[in-house]
């Protein structure tokens, strides 16, 4: 079935709050942070729990795009734009695993393809001149399509071109706990041949048994909450077929989350509590299904091949350590 879109035509975003359960019991490990531990916070429905950030689930997202044993994009989305990075005649990275996209430092070491990305954006050449003059914003775009689409998704930073190359994510996503309450419990790691520690063999080594509390937590409800900005997508100026394929691309990578393992973590590991999924704010629109959506990927994917740099979509530079 055709994937119709035209139901969000006059919305400005397309919002999700999907309940979901923990697979078994009741507890959960939330994220954590670092000299904050579990992110807990008072709203007027009690307390609630951040039980996965904005920037996880952008990885999350992105992750079900790329085969890890294949080292490439999975099948239903060959022919997409990104940039691969090779280490001499072996496979190093991709802009889809890297944290800052085409900022990354292995994609920046081919200085060729920096000056052919600093070319289709439209800035000038001479630093001078380059920063007296604004940023044209959709030649921008059409050079983040052109190289890497989910730069357009996920957003990206070129800071190290110009302060002002930057996109912000057009699709956010992150869980949230309801009446979260802490589960507390311990557990030993025993050694079996030296229960005490000795001057030179010390727990911080790895000896002798170490006692450790544990705090895991319930809660009365588990959501996931997505927004896609739809405004943003049509803002950057693209054609109607670019911009279809980002909107098809941004719901593929939630259907794809949703119908994988939602493991987040060994002690975190939850499911849909239904399978229909409904929109909060477009009336009536239920995300679609993984076969409707290939489709519709396909078809957009071909009639935006054009747009795409590299062969096939895939451009690939090298890095030179």
């Amino acid at each position: 079935m055709k994937v119709d879109l035209t139901p969000l035509d006059d919305h400005h975003q397309l919002l999700f709050a999907i309940p979901l359960k923990v697979v078994q019991g009741h507890r959960f490990q939330p994220t954590g942070f670092p000299d904050l531990g579990a992110a807990l916070y008072e709203t007027p429905d009690g307390t609630c729990l951040l039980v996965e950030s904005a920037q996880s689930m952008a990885n999350r997202l992105e992750a079900t795009c790329w085969d890890e044993g294949e080292e490439q994009v999975i099948p239903a989305l060959r022919g997409i734009s990104y940039v691969r990075v090779n280490k001499g005649d072996a496979y190093l990275t991709s802009s889809l695993q890297e944290a800052h996209r085409l900022n990354s430092a292995y994609i920046e070491g081919d200085r060729e393809f920096v000056a052919r990305l600093i070319a289709d954006i439209g800035l000038e050449k001479e630093e001078k001149k380059r920063k007296t003059m604004p940023i044209p914003r959709k030649t921008f775009a059409k050079a983040l399509f052109k190289y890497d689409v989910g730069s357009l998704i996920h957003g990206v930073f070129l800071e190290s071109i110009d302060g002002r190359l930057r996109v912000a994510r057009s699709l956010s996503a992150f869980i949230e706990a309801r009446a979260a309450r802490v589960a507390a419990s311990g557990g030993a790691k025993v050694d079996r041949v030296q229960a005490i520690t000795v001057e030179g063999a010390s727990a911080k080594e790895g000896f002798g048994n170490v006692i450790f509390h544990r705090e895991e937590y319930t809660a009365d409800e588990i959501t996931l909450f997505v927004n896609l900005d739809l405004a943003q997508l049509r803002g950057y100026g693209l054609g109607g077929n670019e911009t279809r394929l980002l909107m098809l691309l941004s719901l593929f990578k939630l259907r794809a989350l949703l119908d994988g393992k939602l493991r987040l973590r060994t002690a975190c590991e939850f499911a849909l509590e239904a399978e229909q999924i409904l929109s909060t704010d477009a009336s009536g629109f239920e995300l679609p299904s993984s076969k409707d959506l290939k489709v519709g990927l396909a078809e957009a994917i071909g009639e935006c091949k054009s747009a795409f740099a590299g062969v096939n979509g895939v451009t690939t530079v090298k890095y030179q350590a």
